[in-house]
């Protein structure tokens, strides 16, 4: 039910680089959501910024430094100070859409979550760790903003503030085939080194070694990624080959090399 008085304007805001394969369908999910949608490229080289224009959103470019970076510098950017932030691979589902214009509507909180299902490679996943996946992407920036560390970037909010939670998923559609998994894993694991280490965290043979184990029983049985059959199995072995390699690439900068 609408109440004028605490209705709010939402801008939602989309960070990208190289993404004409999903930018439209995140774009045409926040149609009828979202006041002012905008959209900060980082001079992509493909039909991008054609197809962002032809949508007719607020488009803008920065070159890119940081997920998080990048991120804090849309949400500034956007007109309004509630914010809704998607990744260009994702898109809202028509349940969370009607979720968020219902408190759009009747303003009451200044943080909402939701959860977001991945699709790989054709299949949704729904363990792993993957799902239920809650993360924070409507709130009031005047009370948060991105923080964690290069590439994992979260939404962390002012003076204790806790989120509410909405109905619906908000779908993420991460990698179209097995072998963009595994150069992403390699990139990733690089940023992510590089994060960690700058924040002072250390590694040693023995965490290469016992650090991907661990991680790959701990989603394969702990998280029940062996219900997601093929690509639950691929996903946990890519996982513990993330945790390894960013360990070691920890132990090179320790030493002085370069990753």
């Amino acid at each position: 039910m609408k109440n004028p008085e605490n209705s709010v304007k939402i801008s939602a805001v989309i960070i990208c680089y190289n993404e004409a394969r999903n930018i439209a369908r995140c774009i045409h999910s926040l149609q009828g959501v979202a006041d002012e949608i905008l959209v900060l490229d980082s001079y992509s080289t493909d039909q991008t910024p054609a197809i962002c224009q032809s949508m007719q959103v607020r488009f803008e470019q920065h070159t890119f430094d940081g997920h998080i970076e990048q991120k804090n510098r849309a949400m500034q950017l956007a007109t309004y100070p509630i914010v809704l932030s998607l990744d260009a691979d994702e898109a809202l589902s028509d349940t969370l859409a009607a979720s968020i214009l219902a408190v759009k509507h009747n303003w009451r909180h200044e943080a909402y979550a939701f959860n977001r299902k991945t699709n790989y490679a054709g299949q949704w996943i729904k363990h792993c760790g993957w799902y239920p996946d809650t993360k924070i992407r409507l709130w009031n920036r005047n009370l948060g903003r991105w923080g964690g560390y290069n590439p994992h970037d979260k939404v962390e909010l002012k003076d204790g503030l806790e989120p509410i939670w909405l109905n619906g998923d908000l779908y993420h559609y991460s990698f179209y085939s097995i072998a963009e998994h595994k150069a992403k894993v390699q990139r990733y694991s690089s940023i992510k080194a590089k994060a960690v280490f700058a924040r002072g965290k250390k590694s040693n043979l023995l965490l290469t070694f016992a650090a991907p184990v661990f991680k790959f029983l701990w989603t394969y049985f702990v998280r029940l990624g062996f219900l997601d059959g093929y690509h639950g199995l691929v996903i946990c072995y890519l996982s513990a080959v993330e945790s390894r390699l960013t360990y070691r690439k920890i132990l090179k900068l320790q030493g002085g090399q370069s990753i």
